[in-house]
């Protein structure tokens, strides 16, 4: 989840604008959590495994 749209609980502003201190807290929490594999679930990580595995035995299989 992006912080773009949130909007704080204690001072009533977008987060990504860091106007208290809960904020901006939350703003560098979420800043650090923003990696590729953060957002994804469980499932959409094997599924993307599953379709990568697949694609090298097609790929292995071709080429023998």
């Amino acid at each position: 989840m992006t912080y773009d749209r949130l909007v704080c609980a204690n001072c009533a502003a977008p987060v990504s604008e860091g106007r208290c201190p809960v904020c901006r807290a939350n703003r560098e929490r979420l800043q650090q959590e923003n990696s590729f594999f953060a957002g994804l679930n469980p499932m959409t990580l094997i599924a993307l495994l599953a379709v990568l595995v697949a694609a090298v035995a097609l790929l292995a299989h071709q080429t023998v």
